[in-house]
């Protein structure tokens, strides 16, 4: 399997499994101008060597089946081909991964959940994980990252025809990790596919979430919240690449920032393709800056190479606190404190709603207030 090339001209040309495909990023480069590189402790020129571990721990529901195999298992990256250097080197560095299957025609009972537990920051590791859900299944999965390490990783997400998956991916790392993940997900037929990514923790967290398409009627809703403390760098880069007919697709990413040196980045592109007639696709990212220092980059990409569309677009906006609304609380008895809590629970209400597993929502919300007291 060689060098993949797209004759688009997007930050998205080429994917590999050949990590010599990919040069060794300067930060000079599109993809990489924002990302810390100094501070990626060597993911990203090949010098992290494996030196430690992150524990996988499966809690699964009693209808899905889960397995460990080895780098040879052919269902291993069928789904998705890494698009950078970094994501490249996960996939021909991993010695495990783990397989998480729902069968034809199952709804599981409950959320099936995956905890990946770093063991040291000083400790590098490379994994893999694969959800496959078959034809006209149902799924709640849950990602929560815990812990620390230095740690790169590729999750794929297949969801076969009419199959619907919902994924709630959470970033809790220890203050010194560093993560760099691509999540993909690849929907069949009249497939369903929720994800709501939450990211806390980690020193330096860069997230590529991803969507594809293999036939009409994919439905792709990916929502995301992250709070950023001092000297903290949480970055998403977003992908939705809509390539055959009549799919959907909507973004919404919010975060908060505070401290000196926070800094976030969003970019969301979605791609329209010639022979994507009929795609409705919209993609919003808010930022809320609650200190001087913060840093917030957002820039959404949008693509569109045929004039049959049934819908498009995007907005980005990113400020601080509304002034008149903290007026309007203190002005019936609210203290200063308090009114700015309350508009910044607003601010993310909708979105934890969206969250389905009751004890993720609850730890989220009792996160968020951490960060707001300190």
């Amino acid at each position: 399997m060689g060098l993949d090339t797209k004759p688009l001209s997007t930050l998205h040309e080429k994917s590999s499994y050949d990590v010599a495909d990919f040069p060794v990023p300067t930060g000079r480069e599109e993809e990489w101008r924002f990302t810390p590189l100094s501070r990626l402790k060597g993911l990203h020129n090949g010098t992290a060597a494996v030196t430690g571990g992150v524990v996988v721990d499966v809690e699964a529901a009693p209808e899905v089946r889960v397995e460990t195999v080895g780098r040879d298992d052919a269902r291993l990256g069928r789904a998705y081909t890494p698009a950078d250097r970094v994501s490249a080197q996960a996939y021909s560095s991993f010695e495990k991964a783990t397989v998480v299957t729902v069968p034809k025609m199952t709804a599981a009972s409950r959320p099936t959940v995956v905890t990946l537990r770093g063991s040291g920051a000083g400790a590098a590791a490379y994994g893999h994980i694969l959800v496959s859900v078959e034809p006209m299944a149902e799924a709640v999965l849950v990602l929560d990252h815990r812990g620390s390490a230095v740690y790169a990783d590729n999750v794929e997400f297949d969801v076969a025809e009419g199959a619907t998956l919902k994924v709630v991916s959470v970033q809790d790392w220890d203050d010194d990790a560093v993560h760099v993940s691509h999540q993909h997900a690849r929907l069949g037929k009249d497939a369903t596919f929720r994800s709501f990514v939450v990211t806390l923790g980690g020193d330096v967290v860069r997230l590529s979430p991803s969507v594809s398409y293999t036939a009409p009627g994919g439905d792709a809703d990916l929502t995301g919240l992250y709070f950023v403390d001092a000297d903290q760098h949480l970055e998403h880069r977003l992908l939705v690449d809509h390539s055959v007919p009549n799919c959907r697709s909507n973004v919404t990413y919010k975060g908060a920032l505070q401290g000196d040196g926070a800094h976030a980045v969003w970019i969301g592109d979605v791609i329209i393709r010639a022979e994507a007639e009929g795609t409705d696709t919209y993609e919003l990212n808010r930022n809320l800056i609650l200190t001087d220092g913060a840093r917030a980059d957002s820039v959404p990409n949008l693509e569109i190479l045929t004039g049959e569309v049934a819908g498009a677009g995007h907005a980005s906006a990113s400020g601080r606190l509304d002034d008149e609304h903290i007026f309007y609380l203190q002005a019936r008895g609210i203290p200063f404190d308090e009114a700015r809590r309350l508009v910044i629970h607003g601010f993310f209400a909708q979105m934890l709603e969206k969250i389905e597993v009751p004890e993720i929502r609850e730890r989220v919300l009792s996160a968020v207030e951490a960060e707001l007291a300190r």
